[in-house]
């Protein structure tokens, strides 16, 4: 699959998306998403939810969701969770 030619999120990768709560007093959280796809003309990344939610409602594990590029806080590779495990 093609990735993004603007942003280069391809399929499996991971970005770190800021979630806004919407209920008054409980922070924003961060989770990760895994990438499916992407939309360049709209700056859109399409992916599925792969961290467990806490302050968010509306949101669970394993949903699908589409997000903004600029919501999007740090990308990774699926290899690099791989070395950060290994690292003692």
């Amino acid at each position: 699959m093609r990735g993004c030619a603007v942003a280069r999120y391809d399929r499996g990768d991971y970005i770190k998306v800021d979630f806004e709560s919407e209920v008054q007093g409980l922070p924003e959280e961060w989770l990760w998403v895994r990438v499916h796809h992407c939309d360049d003309e709209h700056q859109i990344v399409f992916g599925t939810l792969d961290k467990p939610v806490m302050n968010l409602e509306d949101l669970q594990l394993g949903e699908e969701v589409a997000v903004s590029y600029s919501k999007v806080r740090e990308h990774r590779k699926p290899w690099d969770f791989r070395r950060e495990a290994a690292s003692p």
